[in-house]
């Protein structure tokens, strides 16, 4: 939940009335004793941003982290892919990327099954259709960053793409630019080259 609040999708209940979560709250709630002033610098800064910015963030790093999750290990690579696209498609600077895909990958590793589909649904609520490409593109590229996508990876894609309302014939077009990296398909290449 901190990463939803943090980066602007959650809110509190005070009585009746909704409050949504300021960046002052939202870095309050994320800093601890223990961080050190580069931490707590980083996440100012990206309280700093525009909610709609932070909710974009959120989604993106979640949705990226639940795709690298689905065979239930994030490797490094996996977190490097992760970084370059909050760099690229996000503009973060480096060391904020970082921290925002440490903060999603932990919310992937503790709430999976649980917030997927909510974050996901959230997030398809909020973007556009090509953000929406981009994050289904961006899952692609970081479950293939160790140059293979399982079974149980795909079908996390799918699932991803499918919630996100990508029609099938844009996913195969996405698919199809990874074709090679998949187990199946190496497998079976293998196995015709014997």
């Amino acid at each position: 939940m901190a990463l939803k609040n943090f980066l602007g999708f959650g809110s509190k209940s005070e009585g009746t009335e909704e409050h949504h979560v300021t960046a002052e709250e939202a870095v309050a709630a994320v800093v601890t004793s223990n961080d050190t002033t580069t931490v707590r610098r980083i996440i100012a800064e990206l309280g700093e941003l525009p909610v709609d910015t932070r909710r974009y963030l959120a989604g993106l790093s979640y949705v990226l982290s639940r795709a690298a999750h689905a065979d239930l290990d994030i490797t490094d690579d996996e977190s490097k892919a992760m970084e370059k696209v909050l760099v690229e498609a996000g503009h973060l600077p480096e060391a904020q990327a970082v921290l925002v895909v440490e903060i999603a990958k932990n919310q992937a590793e503790l709430y999976s099954g649980t917030e997927d589909f909510l974050v996901t649904r959230e997030f398809a609520g909020r973007a556009t259709e090509e953000q929406k490409r981009t994050v289904v593109e961006a899952c692609f590229a970081v479950v293939s960053s160790d140059h293979e996508i399982t079974s149980a990876e795909y079908a996390e894609l799918t699932e991803i793409a499918d919630e996100l309302g990508m029609d099938r014939g844009e996913l195969n077009v996405i698919r199809n630019k990874y074709k090679d990296q998949f187990t199946a398909i190496q497998a079976m290449r293998q196995q015709q080259a014997q």
